[in-house]
């Protein structure tokens, strides 16, 4: 199986997104180099420095999977059928949206209904050896205490949001110390991060739970 990584943009304060779900510059970065990178979605054509387009295109072509929750599923209309990153998608949901399923018949989406530990190894399945990204807050949280987590991506954004979406959200411990990070890459407005999930934070989390 591959890696289990929750990945999001992330300001200095710490969040994902305003309350409302929106990015304000979050995703800045994505559109602000020389080096163009497509998507599966031929409205959309990203523009990036070379350390950010080089790390994305390592990040993207690893990965096999992508875990999201109702909230972000909802929020995007299902990505209109197909993610911009390309991947199949597990959706975390209390109900299966089945007329979204009948007017998508062909779109790589599973629904999972019986939690984030079911809908991770969903992905791992579809997934093989790739990596399984997980998007950050409510899901991301539920993994990391649940010791789904191999590694959390962050691309660190310079920029203070002060009240929005934190990464992990509400964390049932005091703390889940993470390693120091295994990569550092500098783009332009962005530092690509990647901390890989100690024992130490798999037990703080089984520790207070």
């Amino acid at each position: 199986m591959g890696k289990v990584i929750a990945n999001a943009s992330m300001s200095l304060d710490g969040y994902i997104a305003k309350d409302d779900n929106t990015i304000g510059r979050l995703f800045d970065w994505l559109q602000n180099g020389e080096v163009e990178v497509r998507t599966v979605d031929d409205r959309i054509t990203l523009h990036m420095s070379p350390p950010s387009a080089e790390h994305w295109r390592t990040w993207v072509d690893g990965l096999g999977a992508l875990v999201c929750g109702r909230t972000l599923f909802d929020f995007t209309g299902g990505w209109d059928g197909m993610h911009t990153i390309g991947v199949p998608v597990v959706v975390v949901t209390h109900q299966v949206p089945t007329d979204w399923v009948e007017a998508h018949p062909d779109a790589p989406f599973h629904f999972v209904t019986d939690g984030v530990e079911a809908a991770v190894a969903k992905a791992q399945e579809v997934a093989g050896e790739r990596t399984v990204a997980v998007t950050a807050g409510t899901i991301a949280r539920q993994c990391l205490e649940l010791g789904l987590l191999d590694a959390v991506a962050v691309d660190l954004v310079p920029v203070v949001m002060g009240q929005g979406r934190p990464f992990f959200g509400e964390m049932m411990t005091d703390d889940a110390p993470l390693g120091d990070p295994i990569e550092c890459v500098q783009g332009d407005r962005v530092t690509h991060l990647v901390f890989p999930v100690t024992e130490s934070a798999v037990e703080s989390s089984e520790g207070q739970g």
